[in-house]
């Protein structure tokens, strides 16, 4: 007997559900940890707080390196076994991860667990792939939208309760962390079923399931390779934000670490509004193609806008208009989506991951030595705000690939009406 329409999009609707809800409590988990491992690495090294930093750079590092190499080799693999599979594997990997850290007697074993975390760091790639078998490629940015605010209340919501645990104790967030990893695995392995078909699978090829082997695959396919160098500048420039954000308020408006935290938390609270709110308004005035383009160049005016806010206040007025570009990622998701067959939707996310993941090895490199040398004592021109600057060129420079897209996929994007034309 086989499942009625009714049936079958009600299936669709809870899997998807589940989905967001998997990525928004993978999230919160991750962030619970942020609060607490200054602290744990001086403790298990015995060191200072300014020994700590190196340690802090390099754990993040070692999780990132991680991410930018196995992304693709998990889409691969779930492209060939299925969603199911691969999400479930990366939940459970991330609850032994956290596991690793909370019972951690030596730094060595911390950046174990963030090996570990970065190889499952797949569950939000994985999620899209998931997304994208369920959904039609006219929803698909809406989707994408409630997959960006997920991550968005997980990383906003997720410092603020470790906080409250490290108060406690400093391993105490991590077995929280893993306790939600556990019960989000036991919900899964009840609840999710499979989102891809046996007949839209493809075998796995090693010389593609790599980071390289991604790239230059779809370096082959123009219709996608455009939007995904688009991608990849916009990702760069947005590490301004985690590398550079906290030092740059305190140089240039002398902020508190409160002050820090409530501007982050608004940041995070905006794009989380926009993205689960205002997305589907957007799609259905504006389509895929304008509401990415609109998204792309808020960005650019926002982040020159930092650059240049003299007064701390003004930080605050640009905030909301910065939320307001978030509507840019989640349709150029749903762009690169729409254009990729359904047996190539885990390889996709994994590349694009990849991409992020290689932004977030040299970003900080990039965005922080660009703060650093204009505000250093002896810089014959100082300028804080040159990073935000930096970002806003690097935004403004993604627009000539996306135009590419835009022409190389004529007649396949979704119009102003949802369907599919010239």
């Amino acid at each position: 007997m086989t499942d009625s329409p009714a049936s079958t999009k009600r299936h669709d609707k809870n899997a998807f559900m589940f989905v967001i809800i998997t990525v928004a409590i993978d999230m919160l988990a991750f962030g619970l940890i942020i609060p607490v491992i200054p602290t744990l690495v001086q403790e298990l090294g015995n060191i200072s707080a300014e020994q700590s930093t190196l340690y802090i750079g390099a754990l993040g590092a070692t999780y990132a390196i991680m991410n930018f190499l196995f992304g693709p080799v998990l889409g691969s693999l779930s492209d060939r076994y299925g969603r199911r599979p691969i999400l479930l594997a990366s939940i459970a990997t991330l609850g032994l991860d956290f596991l690793i850290m909370g019972f951690a007697n030596s730094v060595w074993l911390l950046f174990l667990g963030r090996a570990l975390s970065g190889i499952s760091g797949a569950t939000f790639s994985t999620a899209n792939a998931y997304i994208a078998d369920v959904t039609e490629p006219a929803e698909r940015g809406k989707a994408f939208g409630m997959t960006g605010a997920a991550f968005g209340f997980g990383f906003v919501f997720g410092p603020v309760l470790g906080g409250f645990l490290g108060d406690f104790d400093p391993r105490a967030p991590f077995f929280a962390a893993a306790a939600l990893a556990g019960l989000n695995f036991i919900y899964g392995a009840f609840v999710l079923p499979e989102s891809l078909n046996q007949e839209d699978r493809r075998n796995f090829d090693l010389k593609r399931a790599n980071p390289f082997g991604a790239v230059k695959h779809f370096s082959k396919l123009p219709h996608v390779s455009w939007f995904l160098a688009c991608a990849g500048i916009f990702f760069l420039a947005h590490t301004v934000f985690p590398s550079t954000w906290s030092v740059y308020t305190e140089i240039r408006y002398e902020w508190t670490p409160r002050d820090i935290g409530l501007s982050l938390g608004l940041v995070g609270v905006g794009a989380a509004i926009v993205q689960a709110g205002l997305m589907g308004q957007a799609l259905k005035r504006f389509g895929t193609v304008r509401t990415a383009l609109y998204g792309i160049l808020i960005n650019a005016v926002s982040l020159f806008l930092f650059a240049i806010a003299g007064a701390g206040w003004i930080v605050y007025l640009i905030i909301p208009l910065n939320a307001l570009g978030g509507v840019a990622n989640p349709a150029l998701n749903a762009l690169m989506s729409t254009v990729t067959p359904k047996n190539a939707q885990g390889e996709l996310q994994g590349a694009s991951a990849s991409l992020n993941s290689f932004a977030m090895i040299f970003g900080p490199i990039l965005m922080s030595g660009a703060l650093f040398y204009f505000t250093r004592p002896e810089s014959s021109i100082h300028f804080a705000g040159a990073a935000f600057l930096l970002a806003a060129i690097l935004t403004a420079v993604s627009l000539i690939p996306f135009q590419r897209g835009v022409i190389a996929n004529r007649g396949a994007l979704p119009d102003d009406d949802g369907t599919t034309g010239p």
